[in-house]
């Protein structure tokens, strides 16, 4: 429950973000919408990796590589999210999702079936809220 809950409140603010996004493009031209909108689905397809994650985990005694793949997906978004900004808070929140990111791949290597996601779920909170700023 509480993942959907998660789910609808982020979904919730991409589409917010994505209003305030078009909004701004009346007024600062496409670029800055294209900028905006990349981070609205960027943002998007994080928290969809995110909830994988957590139901990986959740999961991991039946199939311990789902939690692999959910980390790959969501390195892979910011990866791209990284390259297309220069915004110093976007870069932070970027920087700050890839180490809870890093830190949940060591715990996995360290053989902790169960790592702790909050600071996944965190970060990418965090970053959700930048792209609507």
């Amino acid at each position: 429950m509480a993942a959907s809950r998660r789910r609808a409140r982020l979904t919730a603010v991409a589409a917010a973000v994505a209003t305030v996004a078009l909004t701004a493009g009346l007024t600062t031209g496409c670029d800055a919408v294209g900028k905006a909108m990349d981070c609205v689905q960027t943002a998007d397809s994080i928290a969809d990796s995110v909830t994988d994650l957590q139901q990986a985990v959740e999961n991991a005694a039946n199939d311990p590589t789902q939690a692999d793949a959910s980390l790959d997906a969501i390195q892979k978004n910011l990866d791209r999210i990284g390259d297309k900004t220069d915004d110093a808070d976007l870069n932070k929140a970027v920087d700050d999702l890839n180490k809870a990111v890093a830190n949940v791949r060591t715990s996995l290597k360290n053989g902790d079936n169960t790592p702790d996601v909050s600071p996944v779920t965190d970060a990418a909170g965090e970053l959700t809220k930048v792209c609507t700023s």
